[in-house]
Protein backbone atom coordinates (compact mmCIF):
# COMPACT_ATOMS: atom_id res chain seq x y z
CA UNK A 1 0.00 0.00 0.00
CA UNK A 2 1.12 3.33 -0.16
CA UNK A 3 -0.07 7.15 0.74
CA UNK A 4 0.87 10.07 -0.71
CA UNK A 5 0.34 13.19 1.73
CA UNK A 6 0.72 17.00 0.83
CA UNK A 7 0.92 19.04 3.87
CA UNK A 8 -0.79 22.40 3.49
CA UNK A 9 -2.85 25.02 5.22
CA UNK A 10 -5.44 27.65 4.72
CA UNK A 11 -4.35 30.34 2.36
CA UNK A 12 -5.75 33.17 4.61
CA UNK A 13 -4.19 36.60 4.40
CA UNK A 14 -1.81 37.10 6.67
CA UNK A 15 -1.34 33.41 7.46
CA UNK A 16 0.04 32.39 4.41
CA UNK A 17 3.66 33.50 2.45
CA UNK A 18 4.19 36.24 4.75
CA UNK A 19 7.66 36.45 3.37
CA UNK A 20 6.36 37.91 0.28
CA UNK A 21 4.82 41.10 2.10
CA UNK A 22 6.21 42.73 1.04
CA UNK A 23 6.17 44.14 -2.32
CA UNK A 24 2.93 41.90 -2.12
CA UNK A 25 -0.06 42.72 -0.20
CA UNK A 26 -1.33 39.73 2.53
CA UNK A 27 -4.13 39.48 -0.20
CA UNK A 28 -2.08 38.92 -2.75
CA UNK A 29 0.14 36.49 -0.82
CA UNK A 30 -2.53 34.17 0.11
CA UNK A 31 -3.45 34.66 -3.81
CA UNK A 32 -0.29 33.19 -4.57
CA UNK A 33 -0.31 30.67 -1.99
CA UNK A 34 -3.55 29.43 -3.12
CA UNK A 35 -2.60 29.07 -7.01
CA UNK A 36 0.63 27.11 -5.36
CA UNK A 37 -1.84 24.94 -2.98
CA UNK A 38 -3.88 23.85 -6.47
CA UNK A 39 -1.12 23.30 -8.85
CA UNK A 40 0.43 20.73 -6.11
CA UNK A 41 -2.85 18.87 -5.32
CA UNK A 42 -3.42 18.92 -9.51
CA UNK A 43 0.19 17.14 -9.75
CA UNK A 44 0.23 14.93 -6.33
CA UNK A 45 -3.33 13.93 -7.86
CA UNK A 46 -1.93 12.41 -11.28
CA UNK A 47 0.47 9.87 -8.52
CA UNK A 48 -0.81 6.64 -8.41
CA UNK A 49 -0.99 5.94 -5.15
CA UNK A 50 -3.74 4.10 -3.00
CA UNK A 51 -4.28 6.76 -0.54
CA UNK A 52 -4.16 10.81 -1.33
CA UNK A 53 -4.02 12.63 1.87
CA UNK A 54 -4.44 16.31 2.34
CA UNK A 55 -2.46 17.01 5.64
CA UNK A 56 -4.75 20.23 6.49
CA UNK A 57 -4.62 23.15 9.05
CA UNK A 58 -7.72 25.27 8.47
CA UNK A 59 -10.66 25.04 5.79
CA UNK A 60 -9.78 22.91 3.24
CA UNK A 61 -10.75 23.30 -0.55
CA UNK A 62 -13.74 21.25 -1.39
CA UNK A 63 -13.16 18.74 -4.82
CA UNK A 64 -9.93 18.18 -4.64
CA UNK A 65 -10.80 14.34 -4.44
CA UNK A 66 -8.02 14.00 -1.45
CA UNK A 67 -9.00 12.08 1.74
CA UNK A 68 -8.60 15.11 4.58
CA UNK A 69 -7.61 14.86 7.62
CA UNK A 70 -6.89 17.65 10.12
CA UNK A 71 -3.52 18.22 11.14
CA UNK A 72 -2.64 18.11 14.67
CA UNK A 73 -1.63 21.10 17.49
CA UNK A 74 2.33 21.34 18.25
CA UNK A 75 5.30 22.13 15.94
CA UNK A 76 6.14 21.99 12.54
CA UNK A 77 7.98 18.51 13.18
CA UNK A 78 5.26 16.96 15.53
CA UNK A 79 2.60 17.34 12.78
CA UNK A 80 4.73 15.98 9.88
CA UNK A 81 5.59 13.24 12.02
CA UNK A 82 2.11 12.64 12.89
CA UNK A 83 1.00 12.33 9.29
CA UNK A 84 3.62 9.58 9.04
CA UNK A 85 2.65 7.84 11.94
CA UNK A 86 -1.18 8.30 10.63
CA UNK A 87 -0.34 5.14 7.92
CA UNK A 88 1.33 2.33 8.08
CA UNK A 89 1.82 2.41 4.15
CA UNK A 90 5.08 3.26 2.05
CA UNK A 91 4.59 7.02 2.27
CA UNK A 92 6.04 10.22 0.64
CA UNK A 93 5.21 14.13 2.10
CA UNK A 94 5.54 17.23 0.40
CA UNK A 95 4.50 20.39 1.06
CA UNK A 96 2.81 23.28 -0.52
CA UNK A 97 5.71 25.04 -1.89
CA UNK A 98 6.92 23.69 -4.86
CA UNK A 99 4.00 24.01 -7.58
CA UNK A 100 6.59 23.14 -10.03
CA UNK A 101 7.15 19.55 -9.07
CA UNK A 102 7.18 16.59 -11.41
CA UNK A 103 4.42 13.84 -10.33
CA UNK A 104 7.00 11.15 -12.01
CA UNK A 105 9.31 12.17 -9.31
CA UNK A 106 6.42 10.92 -6.66
CA UNK A 107 5.86 8.01 -8.21
CA UNK A 108 8.79 6.92 -8.49
CA UNK A 109 9.47 6.80 -4.92
CA UNK A 110 6.26 4.63 -4.21
CA UNK A 111 7.79 2.34 -7.45
CA UNK A 112 10.85 2.01 -5.90
CA UNK A 113 11.89 -1.21 -3.91
CA UNK A 114 15.75 -0.37 -3.54
CA UNK A 115 15.39 2.33 -0.58
CA UNK A 116 14.26 2.95 2.46
CA UNK A 117 13.62 6.97 2.89
CA UNK A 118 13.48 8.98 0.07
CA UNK A 119 15.15 12.72 1.17
CA UNK A 120 14.22 15.76 -1.79
CA UNK A 121 16.33 19.07 -0.41
CA UNK A 122 15.38 22.41 -1.15
CA UNK A 123 18.16 25.10 -2.01
CA UNK A 124 17.17 27.28 1.22
CA UNK A 125 18.76 24.30 2.90
CA UNK A 126 15.38 22.76 3.76
CA UNK A 127 13.30 19.81 1.93
CA UNK A 128 10.55 19.65 -0.15
CA UNK A 129 10.03 15.84 -0.01
CA UNK A 130 10.07 13.04 2.59
CA UNK A 131 9.27 9.48 1.62
CA UNK A 132 9.65 6.72 4.11
CA UNK A 133 9.02 2.78 4.19
CA UNK A 134 6.77 1.31 6.83
CA UNK A 135 7.82 1.11 10.64
CA UNK A 136 6.67 1.14 14.09
CA UNK A 137 8.78 4.24 15.27
CA UNK A 138 8.84 6.49 11.88
CA UNK A 139 8.01 9.51 13.11
CA UNK A 140 10.92 9.48 15.42
CA UNK A 141 13.32 10.14 12.27
CA UNK A 142 11.09 13.61 12.33
CA UNK A 143 10.49 14.59 15.78
CA UNK A 144 12.79 16.98 16.86
CA UNK A 145 14.60 17.95 14.05
CA UNK A 146 14.79 21.58 13.89
CA UNK A 147 12.49 23.16 10.98
CA UNK A 148 12.39 26.58 8.81
CA UNK A 149 16.05 26.91 9.27
CA UNK A 150 19.04 26.72 6.69
CA UNK A 151 20.53 23.69 8.47
CA UNK A 152 16.97 21.60 8.50
CA UNK A 153 17.61 19.70 5.48
CA UNK A 154 21.09 18.53 6.57
CA UNK A 155 19.90 17.80 10.09
CA UNK A 156 16.55 15.41 8.62
CA UNK A 157 19.29 13.81 6.34
CA UNK A 158 21.76 12.95 9.34
CA UNK A 159 18.73 11.38 11.48
CA UNK A 160 18.02 9.08 8.44
CA UNK A 161 21.66 8.41 8.33
CA UNK A 162 21.69 7.34 11.82
CA UNK A 163 18.73 4.94 11.56
CA UNK A 164 21.01 3.26 8.91
CA UNK A 165 18.88 3.98 6.16
CA UNK A 166 19.00 3.14 2.63
CA UNK A 167 18.44 6.73 1.86
CA UNK A 168 17.88 7.73 -1.73
CA UNK A 169 18.07 11.59 -2.94
CA UNK A 170 15.05 13.11 -4.92
CA UNK A 171 16.18 16.35 -7.16
CA UNK A 172 16.73 19.53 -5.63
CA UNK A 173 14.30 22.19 -5.46
CA UNK A 174 13.02 25.27 -4.93
CA UNK A 175 10.43 26.22 -2.78
CA UNK A 176 8.25 29.58 -2.27
CA UNK A 177 9.38 31.50 0.85
CA UNK A 178 10.69 34.96 -0.72
CA UNK A 179 10.15 37.05 -3.87
CA UNK A 180 13.58 36.00 -5.95
CA UNK A 181 12.48 32.46 -5.33
CA UNK A 182 8.95 33.41 -5.99
CA UNK A 183 10.01 34.50 -9.54
CA UNK A 184 12.43 31.26 -9.94
CA UNK A 185 9.72 28.73 -9.18
CA UNK A 186 7.17 30.64 -12.13
CA UNK A 187 10.44 30.39 -14.42
CA UNK A 188 10.80 26.21 -13.82
CA UNK A 189 6.54 25.61 -14.47
CA UNK A 190 5.66 28.70 -17.02
CA UNK A 191 2.25 27.06 -17.57
CA UNK A 192 1.62 26.64 -14.01
CA UNK A 193 -1.38 28.54 -11.81
CA UNK A 194 1.41 29.97 -9.81
CA UNK A 195 3.34 31.63 -12.78
CA UNK A 196 -0.04 32.70 -13.99
CA UNK A 197 -1.19 34.65 -10.61
CA UNK A 198 2.13 35.83 -10.47
CA UNK A 199 2.58 37.13 -13.60
CA UNK A 200 -0.70 39.38 -13.37
CA UNK A 201 0.48 40.36 -10.01
CA UNK A 202 4.22 41.32 -10.43
CA UNK A 203 3.00 44.33 -13.03
CA UNK A 204 0.52 45.85 -10.51
CA UNK A 205 3.34 45.89 -7.60
CA UNK A 206 5.59 47.12 -10.00
CA UNK A 207 3.68 49.97 -10.71
CA UNK A 208 2.77 50.56 -7.18
CA UNK A 209 6.76 51.01 -6.64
Amino acid sequence: MTTVIVLAKECVPGRVKTRLTPPFSPEEAAALASASLADTLEAVGRVAADRHLLWFDGAAPRGTGFEVVQQPSGGLDERIAAAFEWTDDRAVLVGMDTPQLDPAVLQAVLDDDGADAWFGPATDGGWWALGLEPGRRRGDLVRGTPMSTDVTGASQLLRLSAAALRVRRLPTLTDVDHVAEAFAVAEAAPASRFATVLGVLAPLVDAVA
